[in-house]
């Protein structure tokens, strides 16, 4: 019987015999081994505050896309039907410029995203784009910042909206275009 009590007092993080008495002073004693975490996560809190505001000044107005990012959504194609698509995203931002790449497939459809996007004065961005599985590129003007864009990508015969924005660590984007598919939207997390 004795080590059933030992082993739920284990358990439940206490030892037998031990007593925690939180009304004593901060010089080692209790209340100063709960102030210590407390301290600490407020210190780790400061520093992930700042690491995360450096982390998106580093990355100048892109920095809020950074890394890999997964999800899906569907795709409306020109004939009308919608198919559901699994996507990833990965974004690149070096200062005021950003390489991305955008990968979504379904059982039928499938289009390869890449682009080259520059921050201008007044929240304007350009940049370039491609898709590989019909070999197509042009280019790609817009504006905004801080994780939420609205562009335009273009080429002969091809004009596309596209509009990003960023929430954290959810990402959503929607994409219109005027021919291949009639438009897609697409929800994405780290």
């Amino acid at each position: 019987m004795g080590h059933q009590a030992e082993y739920r007092a284990a358990v439940a993080g206490k030892r037998r015999g031990n007593k925690i008495n939180l009304t004593k002073g901060a010089r080692g004693t209790s209340l100063g081994i709960v102030r210590r975490p407390l301290i600490a996560a407020a210190i780790l809190f400061a520093t992930s505050l700042w690491s995360s505001q450096s982390h998106a000044q580093a990355g100048g107005p892109f920095g809020a896309l950074a890394g890999a990012w997964h999800g899906g959504g569907s795709v409306t194609l020109d004939d009308g039907s919608s198919e559901r698509i699994r996507c990833r995203a990965t974004y690149a931002p070096a200062g005021p410029s950003m390489e991305m790449t955008l990968t979504c497939a379904s059982d039928a459809y499938k289009f390869n995203l890449e682009g080259r996007v520059m921050a201008e004065a007044g929240g304007a961005v350009s940049g370039s784009w491609s898709e590989s599985s019909r070999n197509i590129s042009g280019s790609l003007r817009g504006r905004g910042g801080n994780g939420s864009f609205e562009v335009v990508a273009s080429t002969a015969g091809f004009n596309a909206s596209i509009a990003l924005a960023t929430r954290g660590a959810r990402q959503s984007i929607s994409m219109r275009a005027d021919s291949q598919f009639r438009n897609a939207n697409i929800t994405l997390s780290r």
